[in-house]
């Protein structure tokens, strides 16, 4: 079980001590969590990854060697065709010794057709699934995750929104069940900061202590 922090934006350096397995930079203008100038240098094993949403593509592909991307996350309603595209053009930095990996994000509310994922099923290598809210991601809200009970696909995917200190027995429950049989990694954002993009540190560290108790 990987973890992902997302919305890196004030105290990118003090996460990355805690050396989760990534960390999420968002290139969406309108989120208080927008990363913009400079990114501090991270630890090779952690892996950055770019969060766009509907994004032009040449927008997308200047963000990865600027900020060494190591994968791209669609939190939009980018299309299968666009994600094959984006595919299309990874060769180049494969060639620099650099896999990138795309992560297509669905939000879901009370219920969820999982019948959309199918045309992604070639062109994305994870799937994300958060809860459905006014904004793309960093909602704080939690969906029900008993709806993956019926997800249909092999793919590996992210549980996210809404996940904190109060969900942890939740999370131990949902991953000792047969719903979490493709869960790759934990998602999590606005329930561990003090303001947009500040990450509170300590709640991080009780967190991962937790986590790496259930994983093992």
């Amino acid at each position: 079980m990987k973890l992902k922090i997302c919305g890196m934006n004030h105290n990118p350096s003090e996460v990355a001590e805690l050396q989760p397995d990534y960390l999420g930079f968002i290139f969406w203008e309108p989120s208080a969590r927008y990363c913009s100038g400079d990114m501090p240098i991270i630890p090779s094993q952690i892996k950055k990854v770019g969060v766009f949403v509907d994004a032009d593509q040449g927008y997308v592909l200047e963000k990865v060697p600027k900020y060494q991307l190591d994968a791209i996350q669609l939190h939009g309603k980018e299309s299968a065709e666009y994600c094959q595209e984006l595919k299309n053009s990874f060769p180049s930095f494969r060639a620099q010794s650099r896999n990138l990996d795309i992560i297509k994000v669905f939000s879901i509310k009370d219920d969820f057709d999982f019948g959309v994922l199918e045309p992604y099923e070639e062109v994305c290598d994870f799937y994300l699934f958060d809860t459905k809210g006014k904004l793309p991601g960093g909602n704080g809200y939690t969906f029900d995750w008993s709806v993956l009970e019926r997800y249909p696909s092999q793919k590996p995917y992210f549980l996210s929104g809404g996940i904190g200190l109060e969900s942890i027995q939740g999370l131990q429950e949902f991953l000792s069940s047969p719903a979490s049989k493709n869960c790759y990694a934990v998602d999590v954002n606005s329930k561990f900061e003090s303001a947009p993009g500040l990450k509170n540190i300590e709640d991080l560290k009780t967190f991962i202590e937790s986590l790496n108790s259930i994983r093992n």
